[in-house]
């Protein structure tokens, strides 16, 4: 298992696991991310990650990037 900001642009990766306290964990399912779900890193842009989730792209940063395990 990577961590999301390590993943490859343009890859659609399988998120394995989702780490944090539960705040973060429901921020981040709100947001589309859930376990088994499909997630691609469109492109990175400083210290934020654009990446595409349930059909939607959205911007993390590289801290919640880091929890997103695929």
């Amino acid at each position: 298992m990577l961590p999301l900001v390590l993943a490859e642009p343009g890859q659609p990766q399988i998120i394995r696991k989702i780490g944090g306290s539960p705040e973060i964990k429901k921020h981040l399912e709100d947001m589309g991310f859930t376990v088994g779900g499909e997630v691609s890193v469109v492109n990175a842009i400083g210290e934020n990650l654009i990446v595409k989730v349930k059909d939607s792209r959205v911007a993390v940063s590289e801290e919640l990037a880091k929890r997103i395990m695929i």
